[in-house]
């Protein structure tokens, strides 16, 4: 029996998952599925110009994962713009990062990612507010379910805790 996939840890999820090249109706169009680990392993090495290592480290996985996450990722996005297809970003075996508010960019006063608590530094206690930071519409967050694993039902967007 093979080891179970590692979860990679993402930073970025787009508010834009669906591309598609110009005046081709949607119907005759063939689909390239870009998984978020690989648009995120593009984004650190490529748009933020990390080093791959480094860009391995942040995404909790090895720099040979994240290399081949890369390379098929790139292969996945020449293959649809050469051969006009349309892009959609789903799916894959990851979970999102709550970006730290306030001081520095750490993770929880040196104790590495997460931190203490019984639910590893990401639950924020009962009740609370989930808001669309576009459009604003708000909803009473659910128990179990985290806001930012919400779509806003007016515009799509990902919901925010307040």
């Amino acid at each position: 029996m093979s080891r179970p996939r590692r979860i990679r840890r993402i930073f970025f999820k787009p508010n834009v998952t669906y591309f598609k090249p110009a005046g081709i109706p949607m119907i005759n169009l063939k689909e390239t599925i870009l998984s978020f680990e690989e648009l995120e392993a593009i984004r650190l090495v490529d748009s933020e110009e990390m080093e791959q290592s480094k860009a391995g480290k942040k995404m909790k996985i090895s720099q040979s994962t994240l290399s081949r996450l890369l390379k098929e990722g790139r292969k996945k996005l020449a293959n649809a713009i050469i051969n006009g297809q349309a892009i959609r970003i789903q799916g894959g075996n990851f979970k999102m990062a709550q970006q730290s508010q306030g001081r520095g960019m750490g993770f929880g006063r040196g104790r590495g990612f997460g931190g203490g608590g019984r639910m590893g530094g990401f639950a924020a206690g009962p009740g609370g507010i989930c808001k669309c930071p576009k459009c604003g519409y708000e909803e009473s967050q659910i128990r179990g379910q985290p806001c930012m694993n919400k779509k806003c039902p007016k515009c799509g967007s990902s919901m925010t805790r307040e």
